[in-house]
């Protein structure tokens, strides 16, 4: 008989994770398999299934051709996971379920006594109502685009206290786009999504901005996949594994991001902290004089500094989209709001410090003569408003570089919820 076969199935796999992540729980073979919806019984039918997991759009189209189905599964209207048993028989359970909540509990979002609105209609939507009933929400409404209700009637449910997106809406590559504005739920005091590629999408960024408690699906995918494991080889997996698996993944998928003033060190920093991790350094303003094909004081003498700004602002929102790299930015990428968003979706962002009678102004249009402390003082909120954390950067920039890669690497380690950890210290070296 051939070796049986592990892996995630669906049509469209390219931005999953689930492969480092089953090879984190023991499981090396495991590989992603994309089908069209006409390969799926042939597929099913075989004997080698091992065991999978079952993504868009198969999650209820597999479902007629198992034997078993898990009562819970049965309930759900949806099934992520399958396994061939010895007795040759095709055996299915839903594992989101507990990562769904698993996920809001990590959140501290509690659906008791809430009115919750889900965003989508697909497998994820049946699982995300499930467990919101069965937590004890005491309304749940399912948002679909020709159901009656919908995205044209949202003000019906001005009183959801809790928004779930499980639409892919704002998934890698399109990237900040949301299913809706938060601001249509006034009374909304947690949001999850489903979607974990990019780390922050743009529905999340926005209950940020509201001090809204959220979480974006990672913890989900997860915990899902360790009861799926526990499914495949009929084993117990003890539950610290998830938090571990998701530090990994969240320290090799964030990216590190320098800011600070022109000349603070930041592509020196850059470069010792890829020499120290292995990561790439992605020069935002290498991309730009790459993309005008002159350099920078050659922009800014042709067009000025708005003509800058704009392939400032798009190249920095195709770097932040990037995961797992260091990205460089220019001094003065604060002063476009907009750039926030595109660096904090996927980053930790780090403030470079420097004296200001030590910053270098060689190739810098804008410091070349300028009032050093005048711009300082103009951007230092603005510096404030990105960064995550500060970095004293008047040693050496190998200091410098362990001392960000120390926090960053306790960060992804500690991290609860973007809520839980607003304002808190850092650890290492540097302040918050």
């Amino acid at each position: 008989m051939a070796a049986p076969i592990f892996g995630l199935l669906g049509r469209k796999l390219g931005h999953s994770w689930s492969v480092p992540i089953h090879a984190a729980l023991g499981c090396t073979d495991y590989r992603l398999i994309e089908l069209e919806p006409e390969d799926l019984p042939a597929f099913l039918q075989q004997e080698n299934l091992g065991g999978l997991n079952v993504t868009i759009p198969y999650k209820r189209d597999v479902m007629p051709y198992c034997d078993v189905i898990d009562p819970q599964a049965q309930a759900i209207g949806s099934v992520n996971t399958l396994c061939r048993r010895s007795d040759g028989k095709l055996y299915a359970w839903n594992t989101d379920a507990a990562g769904f909540s698993y996920m809001a509990r990590r959140a501290g979002i509690s659906f008791a006594g809430q009115k919750v609105v889900i965003l989508g209609s697909g497998g994820a939507s049946l699982t995300a109502h499930y467990v919101a009933r069965q937590e004890g929400a005491r309304a749940v409404v399912v948002i679909s685009r020709s159901g009656s209700d919908n995205y044209d009637n949202l003000s019906r449910h001005a009183d959801a206290d809790i928004v779930v997106n499980t639409t892919p809406v704002g998934t890698y590559p399109n990237n900040g786009q949301s299913p809706v504005d938060l601001t249509a739920f006034p009374a909304c005091k947690g949001v999850l999504d489903v979607v974990y590629n990019p780390r922050r999408t743009a529905l999340l960024l926005q209950a940020e901005s509201l001090s809204i408690p959220c979480c974006d699906g990672l913890p989900m995918l997860v915990a899902q996949a360790k009861a799926a494991e526990e499914h495949f080889f009929q084993r117990s997996i003890p539950d610290s594994e998830t938090e571990r698996i998701l530090s990994q993944l969240r320290r090799e998928t964030q990216n590190i991001v320098l800011i600070g003033m022109p000349g603070c060190g930041k592509s020196t920093v850059g470069a010792a902290l890829a020499a120290l991790t292995g990561r790439e350094a992605i020069d935002i303003d290498q991309r730009i004089e790459a993309r005008a094909g002159c350099s920078i004081p050659e922009i800014f003498a042709q067009g000025g500094e708005a003509a800058f700004r704009a392939l400032e602002q798009e190249e920095t929102a195709l770097a932040g989209a990037c995961s797992g790299k260091i990205l460089l930015t220019g001094g003065g990428v604060v002063t476009v709001e907009a750039n926030y968003a595109s660096l904090h979706q996927n980053g930790r962002i780090y403030h470079l410090l420097r004296s200001l009678d030590t910053l270098a102004t060689d190739g810098r249009p804008l410091s070349q003569g300028a009032d050093l402390a005048a711009m300082w003082q103009r951007r230092a909120p603005l510096y404030a408003r990105f960064r995550d954390a500060e970095a004293d950067n008047n040693g050496t920039a190998e200091e410098t570089a362990a001392a960000i890669w120390r926090d960053f690497c306790v960060h992804c380690g500690s991290e609860r919820s973007e809520f839980e950890h607003a304002g808190h210290p850092a650890a290492g070296d540097l302040r918050t």
